[in-house]
């Protein structure tokens, strides 16, 4: 079960470059059930989400190169480009902030993912975090990869 919380942050932390950080490509086979590819640095998935906002259930397969490659190929709409930077929060979250590139940059989002939906509603995120847009199906990466998606 993935239970996260979407803000658009109003600022970027200080020392940014000081934090991990992943290079995303993620094609989308299908929006609805999301099944959708990605290449994290040198790590491929196949993943299933269900639907929701809050809440839905999610499954993480393992590709190789060659598997993703392909499959790539048959992605509808855009294939989303980003960075993520993994940047701790507390003792028992972290905030993952996602700058886009190619055609959906500037936008940036922060993610945030909890153990239970409890936690995700007590949450009072720091200020920096910006708007919550958890509820704004706009910001999911699917609905971004559509070839008609404007920011």
């Amino acid at each position: 079960m993935e239970i996260e919380r979407k803000f658009l942050p109003v600022e970027l932390p200080a020392a940014l470059d000081s934090y991990p950080v992943q290079h995303i490509e993620q094609g989308y086979l299908c929006t609805n059930p999301v099944v959708r590819i990605r290449r994290s640095n040198d790590d491929y998935y196949l993943t299933y989400k269900s639907s929701g906002l809050l809440a839905r259930e999610e499954y993480n397969l393992p590709l190789d190169a060659a598997s993703y490659a392909h499959l790539k190929a048959k992605a509808d709409g855009r294939v989303i480009e980003k960075k993520r930077y993994v940047i701790p929060y507390d003792d028992k979250l972290t905030i993952e902030l996602d700058i886009f590139e190619g055609d959906l940059k500037p936008l940036i989002l922060a993610e945030i993912e909890f153990q239970s939906e409890a936690d995700a509603l007590a949450f009072q995120p720091p200020a920096w975090l910006g708007k919550d847009v958890t509820y704004d199906s706009h910001y999911h990466n699917s609905t971004m990869s559509k070839a008609d998606y404007i920011l």
